[in-house]
Formats: C-alpha cells, sequence, structure tokens
C-alpha cells in the first residue's frame, strides 16, 4: 500500500483499525477491563533519527471529563505498543509495553532506536483490549539522500474553524510536519470577533490549572482531521505563546497573572503530556523544545524556543511607534544559552540545507502606512539587535532558509542585515506560514495587501487566508507551495496552491560564504 492509499483508508476507517493480531497484553496487566475505547485521541509519533522516533498516545475514555484526567480510573494502565514495515503487521521489527501512568494523564511516551534508516514504519497500540489507530513514520535517511517533501503549519485555533487544513496536510503525504506553535489556546469559551465567528466552543473557562490545560488538549485532539495529520508522518513540535498565555515572555505574564510560574510549568507539563517528545524535554519547570534534526547530509532542521528565554515585550503595550528601547543592543530573544547552541549548530553544520524553524516574524514588518514606522514588539522587531547579530550568522551559513508561524498570513520575505538599506544583501529568505484556524475563514483585501507590500519592499508575498506550505527539498533546490483554502467555517475545503516559489541551492564557496541568497524563481 502507497501512502496515498494508506491516508485513503485511515480517513475512511477512522485511521485505519489494525488487521492482524497484536501481541496478548502483559502479565502485569490489570484483570479490568476499560468500558469503552480508550485511544479517543489518536496516535502520534515525532522528532525522528537515523534510527527511531517517538511513539505517544493518551489514553481518555471520555476526552471531555471535567478533571482533564479524560474520564479513566486513577491507575496506572500497560500500554502494548508494535511497530512494522507493513500496515498490515505481518512484519512486526518492535514491540513492547509500556506503562500509562495516571499522574502522567495516562499518556505514554515510546522512545524507539536500532531500526534502519530513511524508510517508513507503521505503529499501533493495544490496551485492555481495544486498539488503537495506526499510524505511519519514518526515520531519518543517512548519507546521500532522495528528496524531503516537509510541511510547515501553526496556529490552530479551535473555535475559529474546522481542522479541514489539517485534513489537506495529511493528504499532501509529507515526510515530515514542523510545527510551529498555537497548537492550542489557552482562551476560555469566546464570542464574535473582528476577524471570526465561533465555529466551536472551548472547554469552560481560561487554563489556569493543570486540570485545564489537559482537558483544552484532549478536546483538540480529540478532533478527527487533527488525528489524521498525527497519523500521517512524524512532527517536529514547539510552542508559541497561546500554550501558555497570550504574549508571555520568560518568566513574565502579560496579564500579570498571580502564580505565573506555576502556570507556566503545569501548562509545559500538559504540553509534553500531550506531544510525542522526548523524556528528556521535560525538566522540572523547563521544557526543553530548542533541538537539531538532520535529514541524512540533505538538511538540518533548527528549532527555535522564542519565549521561555526572552526579555520582556519592550515599552511594555504591544505594538507601537518610536520604541527606541527595541534596539537595545543587550535585549534578547533566545536567551545566551539557546544563542550559543545555535551558534554551534550553524557553524558546525555540514548539511547543504540549514532551516531555522521558530515561530514569530523575523523580517522586518512596518504596519503603518506612509511617514513613520509601527512594529509588532512581541517579534523579532522588538529584539533588532539579536536579529542583526542572528542574521551575520545566517550570512556565514550554507543555505539558511527560517521558516515562521505565528502571523495569520502567508509571507514570503527577504531577511538583510539593514532593512532600511535597498542595497543590502540578502542573507536567507524567510517562509511564514498562515493559520491552520486562527482568525476563522480569512480573506483576501488586495488594497491592503499592496499598500503592505509597498511599505515592505523585502516582502513579496502576503495572503490572509487559512492554510499551510508544502515545502521539497532536493540538493538543487528548495520548491515551495503556499496551500489556502477559501473557507473552514464549513467543512469540505479543498487546498489549493496560491503561491509557489523555487529556492536555488548555493554551492561551493558561494554557499560557505553565503554572499547574497540567489533569486526566488
Amino acid at each position: 500500500m502507497d501512502r496515498r492509499a494508506f491516508l485513503t483508508a485511515a480517513a475512511t476507517a477512522g485511521l485505519l483499525s489494525s488487521q492482524a493480531p497484536i501481541s496478548p497484553a502483559s502479565a502485569t496487566s490489570s484483570s479490568r477491563t476499560l468500558r469503552t475505547d480508550p485511544f479517543t485521541l489518536g496516535v502520534a509519533s515525532g522528532d525522528p533519527s537515523s534510527d527511531g522516533f517517538v511513539l505517544w498516545t493518551r489514553l481518555a475514555v471520555n476526552p471531555l471529563s471535567g478533571d482533564g484526567r479524560g474520564g479513566m480510573p486513577a491507575r496506572d494502565v500497560q500500554v502494548d505498543w508494535q511497530v512494522s514495515v507493513d500496515e498490515r503487521f505481518s512484519r512486526i521489527v518492535e514491540s513492547g509495553t509500556a506503562t500509562a501512568r495516571a499522574r502522567d494523564a495516562h499518556s505514554v511516551h515510546v522512545e524507539l532506536k536500532g531500526l534502519e534508516p530513511g524508510r517508513d514504519y507503521f505503529y499501533r497500540f493495544r490496551s485492555e483490549g481495544r486498539i488503537s489507530p495506526t499510524g505511519r513514520t519514518r526515520t531519518t535517511p543517512t548519507g546521500e539522500t532522495t528528496p524531503l517533501t516537509f510541511a510547515v503549519a501553526a496556529c490552530a485555533h479551535y473555535e475559529h474553524g474546522y481542522y479541514t487544513a489539517y485534513r489537506r496536510l495529511a493528504e499532501e503525504e509529507p515526510d515530515l510536519v514542523v510545527f510551529l506553535g498555537d497548537y492550542m489556546y489557552e482562551y476560555g469559551p469566546s464570542g464574535y470577533t473582528a476577524l471570526a465567528g465561533r465555529v466551536r466552543t472551548h472547554t469552560p473557562g481560561k487554563c489556569q490549572t493543570l486540570a485545564d490545560y489537559r482537558l483544552r488538549h484532549a478536546q483538540y485532539k480529540s478532533d478527527h482531521d487533527l488525528q489524521a495529520a498525527h497519523a500521517a508522518a512524524p512532527w517536529l513540535v514547539a510552542f508559541d505563546d497561546h500554550e501558555v498565555e497570550n504574549n508571555w515572555a520568560g518568566p513574565v505574564s502579560s496579564r500579570e497573572t498571580p502564580g505565573f510560574a506555576r502556570l507556566r510549568a503545569e501548562a509545559f507539563r500538559a504540553y509534553y503530556e500531550n506531544m510525542p517528545l522526548r523524556r528528556a524535554s521535560l525538566n522540572g519547570a523547563v521544557l526543553k523544545v530548542n533541538r537539531r534534526i538532520s535529514w541524512g547530509t540533505l538538511a538540518r532542521f533548527h528549532l527555535l524556543d522564542t519565549r521561555q528565554f526572552r526579555d520582556d515585550q519592550a515599552c511594555l503595550d504591544g505594538v507601537r511607534a518610536g520604541c527606541d528601547d527595541r534596539l537595545a543592543d543587550q535585549r534578547t530573544l533566545l536567551g545566551a544559552g539557546q544563542w550559543r547552541w545555535l551558534e554551534e549548530g550553524l557553524r558546525g553544520s555540514t548539511t547543504r540545507w540549514n532551516l531555522l524553524g521558530q515561530q514569530i516574524m523575523m523580517t522586518h514588518r512596518d504596519y503603518k502606512v506612509g511617514p513613520g514606522r509601527e512594529v509588532n514588539l512581541d517579534s523579532w522587531d522588538g529584539y533588532a539587535a539579536e536579529r542583526t547579530r542572528l542574521l551575520g550568522s545566517l550570512a556565514r551559513t550554507p543555505n539558511p532558509v527560517v521558516l515562521t508561524g505565528d502571523a495569520h498570513m502567508h509571507h514570503l520575505a527577504e531577511l538583510k542585515t539593514d532593512f532600511d538599506d535597498p542595497d543590502s544583501p540578502v542573507v536567507a529568505r524567510e517562509l511564514v506560514a498562515s493559520s491552520i484556524a486562527s482568525d476563522g475563514d480569512g480573506y483576501r483585501d488586495r488594497t491592503w495587501i499592496a499598500e503592505a507590500l509597498q511599505e515592505n519592499p523585502h516582502i513579496s508575498y502576503i495572503d490572509q487566508r487559512r492554510g499551510y506550505l508544502v515545502a521539497r527539498l532536493t540538493r538543487d533546490d528548495l520548491s515551495v507551495d503556499y496551500r489556502t483554502l477559501d473557507y473552514i467555517s464549513r467543512r469540505g475545503a479543498k487546498a489549493k496552491t496560491a503561491h509557489r516559489i523555487s529556492i536555488p541551492a548555493l554551492t561551493g564557496a558561494a554557499a560557505a560564504g553565503q554572499a547574497g541568497a540567489p533569486p526566488v524563481g
């Protein structure tokens, strides 16, 4: 069965129930069985390496149970898992038993090693007489590689629309999904906004406790379109602000929330419980999401954390003109430790391409039409000196490309060390993915777009509709489709390519020195 046939079967059969018998439950499993299906939140995989990946599931017989525990009993539950090279599980290569602990909201994280590089695998779980949907994942290749197809997505406000974009993303058959934040939103149920009506309703209340965050994640994970996207490919994930609180910065609450350190730690814990992350990522109150994966010699992904270690936003009022504090040399977005980690990774990279996955707009973006300037101080514009230093590092890095979320609009931008100098060389390209659902159906205001592009000549494309990116990477070029949907306020929209670009690779000395990024085709 090829990947498209697998996804079709998955979509029509609840993500494909297993066809071959799974091994009996382990001898340590309780003889008590759950009365209903505990695999209501689907399955997922992530953080692939050349010999393995992380497998995830979370047991929940009632995902919307108000205590955040998914209606599960207050006891640990044994979960069997299998990995096969075929979707019928006739050639099982690894299997075992994990414990879904009550204290961890019955989540399961299995870290696989010892598998073959560069190939597809299928996986599933079994617990107390019930069998999970089947997921498809893959290991990364080594050495010379075949082309890589990956998707980039972000921002999925549940209330603002259906997750049709996730379903269409799954149908793209990517080798990898890079998700760049705002996977869930912490807000309580909201009414209509200027941009989006309420298509669906959040669970009661704003997220303020561990139970609240667990319940909100379960509500999002209950969506079958999201489950299809997780089952289709391994994910590389990082959080932005809404997984905790809108516009938080390091230790600082944007709302002066009492006990914010506790709130952040509980949000991190719930995020880990609901994502295919390695156990080492959660260390007390710190959730480490900055990490790297290499796709053979073709590409290295450097995933950044632009929230946890940053200074507070400058000038204290979000978007504002004339804020000189944002230019201060000592201001940091990445923090000293992450900065060193990134510098070492860029300097030591030997891959053809270097892809930075991060959450907020890196390019300079002037929102004011005409004289004067207005910038988003929650983005890299609020940390301009560190951005200049980072772009200087990218100028010395082979074929850098920046992947971004957060903006709820597609963008294509040229990154320069001096955005005020039209002759400043282009260091890299920034590809910004619109939202999966945030801000509703979206629109295309051609007058507004034309004014924005004129005000920001280093930006060549903007689209306000919902969607995601699909990128195909070879040694010679990176081709990117900006995929959009006409609506998400009802189900069934098709995805279409609204814009397509091709970025040729620099080679030899030019790649090492990045003496101006190549033109976009």
